[in-house]
């Protein structure tokens, strides 16, 4: 997994509207990275309601949110619309950003063993630098946890 330091990864990919974002668009802005499992699954929906509801406070604070899953544009276009996500979805169906953040791999639910995205979120600066890492989110309070450390 990419730690504090680290630059972050070339990416590329299609947002809700199929719309290309890359990594390039970013440049000298303040971001979050968040990776969730799946659209429309009780975590992943408190996770991107939170976000949404501080939205205003992360946009006058000039920082910039990406929601990043395996799911294709159009689940991205229904969660979006459903739960008013104001802020940038990104379809990783190839799970290949999940990779070059470190965030793919084994889990475990109810006694099965299965390859997914594992929850975190990494907070990256004007440079282009990750400064802050959350693994193992747990969905409710990360919004603000996530504020907090951009004022830290």
């Amino acid at each position: 997994m990419l730690t504090e330091g680290d630059d972050v990864p070339e990416f590329s990919l299609k947002d809700a509207n199929g719309k290309l974002v890359k990594k390039s668009d970013l440049k000298g802005k303040k971001y979050v990275v968040y990776f969730y499992p799946k659209d429309f699954t009780p975590g992943c929906t408190t996770e991107a309601a939170e976000f949404s509801q501080d939205y205003k406070k992360f946009k006058n604070a000039d920082i910039e949110i990406l929601g990043i899953s395996p799911d294709d544009e159009e689940s991205h276009k229904k969660f979006g619309e459903k739960m008013k996500v104001p802020f940038i979805l990104l379809a990783d169906m190839e799970k290949d950003v999940a990779k070059k953040f470190g965030v793919w791999g084994k889990k475990q639910f109810m006694g099965r063993e299965y390859m997914g995205v594992n929850r975190s979120t990494f907070l990256v600066n004007e440079k282009g630098k990750i400064f802050k890492v959350f693994e193992k989110v747990k969905p409710a309070g990360h919004a603000q946890e996530v504020l907090e450390a951009f004022k830290n």
